[in-house]
């Protein structure tokens, strides 16, 4: 991949290294079938982009510490993913009753928490109520029901309000995974 550039400019970078380092660090639980959904979803790009929400972008999926202008390397890349995949597990563990999911669902749960943030997986605002209320996935997560809740992951694929076609796929694909394997524990 050396010396590539992604379409609008920008030196990409590979996915199988960075889930290489990642999985090498013995940090995140989320499996390497979970990693490499999100890796191929978010794509790996060294220099800084707007992704669709809007939202300066590096690496992959990485939102924090963006400096438009500044390339990064194979370990900043690493270790600003391996950060937000502890972020978004987190989230799963608090919120979801993670540590009680088998580990495609933990995986699949923690790529929408990664793209989508904690929040936005739990509640989500309804104008009939005039307030934030809690999602479906969340529901049936707390109940530990966990096709249902995986059945659910195909409902979060607005961003602004309109429904993209690369979050129906990813979306479909985090479901099949999430089905993959016991599910029923």
């Amino acid at each position: 991949m050396k010396g590539k550039t992604a379409a609008g400019g920008g030196a990409i970078c590979a996915i199988a290294v960075m889930i290489t380092i990642v999985m090498g660090n013995g940090n995140v639980r989320t499996n390497q079938a979970g990693l490499e959904l999100i890796g191929n979803a978010e794509g790996c790009r060294r220099d800084p982009y707007m992704c669709p929400a809007g939202v300066w972008t590096d690496g992959i999926g990485n939102t924090h510490g963006v400096t438009p202008g500044v390339r990064k390397t194979d370990q900043q890349i690493a270790a600003d993913w391996e950060k937000n995949i502890l972020i978004a597990e987190r989230c799963i563990n608090q919120h979801f009753r993670g540590k009680d999911m088998p580990d495609n669902a933990f995986s699949a749960m923690t790529s929408a928490a990664f793209n989508m943030g904690c929040n936005s997986l739990r509640t989500y605002y309804s104008k009939a109520r005039g307030m934030r209320v809690e999602t479906s996935i969340h529901k049936w997560a707390q109940k530990g029901e966990w096709v249902n809740m995986c059945n659910h992951l195909p409902d979060f694929v607005n961003s602004n309000g309109v429904p993209l076609p690369g979050l129906k796929i990813r979306r479909e694909k985090e479901r099949q995974l999430c089905l993959t394997g016991p599910v029923n524990e």
